[in-house]
Formats: structure tokens, sequence, C-alpha cells
């Protein structure tokens, strides 16, 4: 109701419901259409609601021309969302640094690193979706981005990760990374706070950045099959072919060289079961 007796009322308040038409909403909207796209929008849907409402009260008879107000609207420009990301000569320290401390979202933010996931994608793991004996994590359709089954070749440190995450498990809860909550996965703020008490201005997305800066600057593989191993769509002619053949062996190779870069062979050779 505050939305509607703030902007609503003044302008429409004092005509019949039956009378309302598209350019009176328009009067409504278009002064907020721009500055309060959000607010717009609620209150938009709300006098929709309210003229449904009164159809079905047979106050009036006709739905109202939401579609032709529409177009009659600015048109709102979309804004990119950039995450701060960590430049990726300092991905290696970062992840010593997580390494450093042992905690189930530091395992979680280790293993989003090295395997490029998405936040949502790391912490809602489970572990059905993992084959330890062949290295492979497949993220179904449902968890996905894209609404396509990914498949995520694991490195030797992120089968280390996995392993580590195994040590944890309960019975209680098939999540590889379970939350404080019963069957509650890991919060996304659990990952934020970590990246914030670290010191660093960088938030857990923006380690696909840094993987697909580090790809193009300091690797000669195809730009595809990074793209590839982010789940991002390939707007080439090849996508096909690409997606038939899941060119898993080739990221497999990519996320191994990833995954040495992250924490070299040294380190992960020496990694102790009760450490990260």
């Amino acid at each position: 109701m505050a939305t509607l007796e703030s902007y609503a009322f003044p302008v429409i308040g004092d005509i019949s419901i039956a009378d309302l038409d598209g350019h009176h909403v328009r009067e409504v909207i278009a002064p907020i259409w721009l500055p309060k796209q959000e607010t717009a929008r609620r209150v938009r849907q709300r006098i929709s609601a309210v003229v449904d409402w009164s159809i079905g009260k047979g106050y009036r008879n006709l739905p109202l021309p939401m579609a032709a107000m529409d177009k009659s609207l600015p048109k709102v420009k979309s804004k990119s969302v950039h995450h701060a990301a960590l430049p990726y000569v300092e991905v290696p320290a970062f992840v010593a640094y997580l390494r450093s401390g042992n905690s189930l979202g530091r395992l979680a933010l280790v293993g989003l690193i090295l395997t490029a996931a998405r936040s949502g994608e790391i912490r809602g793991a489970t572990w059905d979706e993992v084959d330890l004996d062949n290295a492979l994590w497949t993220i179904p359709a449902t968890r996905m981005k894209a609404g396509r089954e990914h498949v995520v070749p694991l490195s030797r440190p992120a089968l280390d990760i996995f392993m580590r995450a195994h040590k944890y498990r309960e019975l209680r809860s098939n999540l590889v990374f379970p939350g404080l909550r019963r069957g509650k996965p890991l919060s996304d703020m659990t990952l934020t706070k970590i990246c914030r008490d670290a010191g660093i201005a960088a938030v857990p997305h923006g380690f696909r950045s840094s993987f697909r800066d580090w790809v193009a600057e300091e690797t000669e593989f195809d730009g595809d099959i990074a793209e590839m191993a982010l789940a991002h769509a390939i707007a080439s002619k090849v996508e096909a072919a690409y997606r038939r053949g899941n060119l898993l062996e080739k990221r497999r190779v990519l996320m191994d060289a990833w995954g040495t870069y992250c924490i070299p062979k040294k380190q992960t050779d020496e990694m102790r079961p009760d450490s990260l």
C-alpha cells in the first residue's frame, strides 16, 4: 500500500476503476521509470493486481493494455555488472593464505578457485555429482545458469580439495560443503567474508575473471576452451561441434595447468591430511 499511496493515489486515486486506462497508469509510472526502475516495476505490478481483482469482482470488464503502455515508456539500458576480481598474479598467494587455515569455508573457496566455478555451483555441490575415481564433477543442468549440464575435470589440487572435504562428510547431508544449518549449504556471505577478512578487494565470482585473464595472458590455450571451462555460451560457428565433443581432455589439460599455477606441484605433494 505504501507505494500505491506514494505514487498512484495522487495521480489516479479519484478515477473509477472501471474508467482506468493505460495512459492513466503511464502518468503514474513515467516519472519514476528511469530514476526508480525497481519501484516503478513494483507499482506497475500492484496496479495490475488491483485491476485483475476488480475484473474478478465485476467492477470492470477488460484488463489494462499494459504491453502497449510499456512500449511508450523510455527504454531502460541494462547495466553491465563487473565483479571485483583479484589479479591472477596474486591468486597463488591468496590460495596459500586460504590453505594456511582450516575451515570448510576456506576449503570451498579454494575449490571454487581451482574449478573456476560460480559460488552457487560449488556451495551446492553434492557427493552424487562427484566422481573421485575419474576426477570429474558433473553439475546437472538444473543447477547451471545456462541450463546445460557441465562437466568439470578436476586437477590434482582440485581433487585433493574434494577428497579433504570428504573427510568432513556428514551422514545427515549429501552436500560437499554443508553449512552450519542442518541440510543447508554454506552461505554466499561465508565465502565473501573470507575475502573481506583477507583484506582483498575481490568477491568469489571474480575469480572466474582471474582465471580467464590468466588463460588469455599467460597461456596458449584456445579461448573457446576457456569459455567452455567457464560454462559460457560460445558464439562461434564451431559451437555445435565443441558441445558435441565436449573437449573434455583438452579442458582437463587446461584445468591441470591452472591448478599447478595456483598451487605448485611441490606444495600439492606437501599437503597434509590435517591441512588444506
